[in-house]
């Protein structure tokens, strides 16, 4: 046998492919770094700033010197908290000792989670499109992709009939994204509740991954782990970085049965020995304030106002196309009337017209025609990217 090159990297790495979302952050950086005022409409996080009582709340941990090894699964004070906000918005009790793991971020709890669970063989249903960790993590773990494209016409709703056609004897797990990154669509509660009596009919896992549940417009957010015989299946990932602009403090968490919990914390302590500890112990004292609530309704509302400005921009533009967005801080717009791909209009709306979008092709094969824009920007800000977007169509005509 050949002996593989020293810098070709393991087998496994050879199907992972990189994130579109990363390459088109970069070259809006460059364009910045450049001089050019570029409008970005690409990342996934709020431009709010952290609210103030978390800051101060941490700032005090620091100064109290809360700076050594914590708990492998997480300060206690902080599962605390975690499980009184379950309950709170789920109905739903985990024990903080022995239910909650608290990762650097929800990235890792992604992780942490599909790597610990997956099986080399395992068929793992992904809706698509997608958030983009979901896919490679589950090549990593050597499963196997089932996916299932989500169509425009249908509101980018699950097809259950569909669904459970696509389920074999080799299906281990559903993976879930809800409210859904990057249509920006929370599904109907009776599409959640379908999939959960699938989920306990065919004896599977689901993944979910509820990172915006604070972020629904139409419908109250209903978690997986709510329906019945759910919480033994559903693994339960969320966080702070969406809720409470937090993206740069790398803080999440996953809710799962104390059974599923006694592997993934093997996979937790040998990729992560803990977070941070005085920022859990900042966030603890000050997650629940009244002044943190104030802020992140105050955030909520903002968000809601912008999502209904880009919806009548975006209505001035014949050539564009969308599905209401009711969660989340994203529009995925279908561009195939401009005679452009989704790929295409994204590259060249940003050489043009210094816009930067995600084109659909890096969240799924089948969103080829598709863009998506995240509108956690300023009112200013998505009116003029909006305005530079219809002249770019114009121009096209």
């Amino acid at each position: 046998m050949k002996k593989r090159d020293i810098f070709a990297g393991a087998e496994r790495m050879d199907s992972t492919s990189s994130s579109l979302i990363r390459v088109m952050l970069d070259k809006v950086r460059a364009m910045k770094d450049a001089g050019k005022t570029v409008i970005p409409l690409v990342a996934g996080e709020p431009d709010f700033n952290t609210p103030e009582p978390i800051k101060e709340a941490t700032i005090s941990a620091l100064e109290a010197n809360f700076t050594h090894y914590g708990s492998n699964r997480g300060m206690p004070e902080l599962r605390e908290k975690i499980s009184k906000i379950l309950e709170r918005d789920m109905g739903v009790h985990y024990d903080p000792a022995t239910e909650i793991l608290v990762t650097c971020g929800g990235a890792e709890a992604i992780n942490n989670a599909l790597l610990s669970t997956i099986s080399p063989g395992d068929e793992v249903i992904i809706f698509s499109p997608a958030f983009v960790s979901y896919e490679n993590l589950v090549h990593l773990a050597g499963g196997t992709v089932v996916s299932l494209p989500l169509k425009e016409e249908n509101g980018f709703q699950i097809d259950l009939s569909e669904t459970e056609a696509h389920i074999t004897d080799r299906t281990r797990m559903i993976i879930l994204n809800n409210p859904c990154n990057p249509t920006g669509v929370a599904y109907h509660r009776e599409i959640l509740e379908g999939l959960a009596k699938l989920a306990c009919k065919y004896d599977l896992l689901v993944f979910s991954d509820e990172i915006y549940d604070r972020l629904t417009y139409d419908e109250p957010f209903c978690s997986m782990a709510s329906f019945p015989g759910m919480r033994e299946r559903a693994l339960i990932m969320c966080g702070f970085s969406k809720t409470y602009a937090m993206t740069g403090w790398r803080l999440g968490y996953l809710a799962v049965d104390k059974r599923h919990m006694d592997y993934i914390l093997k996979f937790h302590q040998y990729s992560t020995t803990c977070c941070p500890t005085f920022l859990q112990i900042g966030l603890a004292n000050s997650v629940d304030l009244p002044e943190t609530e104030t802020a992140v309704k105050e955030m909520q509302n903002k968000f809601k106002e912008r999502r209904k400005l880009i919806m009548e921009q975006l209505d001035k533009i014949p050539q564009i196309h969308y599905v209401r967005p009711s969660g989340a801080f994203y529009v995925f717009i279908d561009v195939s009337d401009t005679g452009l791909s989704g790929q295409e209009f994204s590259e060249r709306l940003l050489e043009e017209k210094l816009v930067g979008t995600v084109p659909g092709i890096g969240l799924g094969k089948e969103c080829g025609d598709f863009v998506r824009l995240s509108y956690a920007t300023s009112n200013e800000n998505i009116l003029e990217a909006t305005n530079r977007m219809a002249d770019f169509v114009k121009s096209l005509a």
